[in-house]
């Protein structure tokens, strides 16, 4: 079972989910209070079964929101957004090498975000 670690940054709250295993499927942008950040752990929650659109192929084959995009980062690396329904980014994931571990991490996310714990870091 995954779950949602919260914790204090220099300039905020962030959240990252986290894999069974430990491993970081996804992280948030950095949230000025705990509750706004909880609200976005709510949307990922929500939205965790959305569409996926590849931006890697010709012709992109256009979702609606909310929706996965999966993109090439400067690096040459496949990352993955996932987007809510009014088009804001809610968590984003770290660079993959090669596609299908990309697509393995927005499996995870739909797998884990569900049902995962809500776990506060203290400092």
């Amino acid at each position: 079972m995954g779950k949602f670690v919260i914790k204090n940054t220099k300039t905020g709250v962030k959240f990252d989910l986290k894999a069974s295993n430990g491993e970081v499927i996804a992280t948030s942008e950095v949230y000025t209070t705990e509750a706004a950040c909880r609200k976005g752990i709510e949307s990922v929650r929500n939205n965790a079964l959305s569409a996926v659109e590849d931006q890697t192929v010709e012709p992109i084959e256009v979702q609606k929101h909310p929706k996965y995009e999966i993109y090439l980062d400067k690096a040459g690396e496949y990352r993955f957004r996932l987007k809510a329904r009014n088009g804001e980014i809610i968590a984003v994931s770290e660079g993959y090498v090669k596609k299908p571990s990309c697509l393995n991490g927005i499996d995870s996310v739909k797998r884990n975000a569900p049902e995962a714990e809500i776990v506060k870091l203290e400092e």
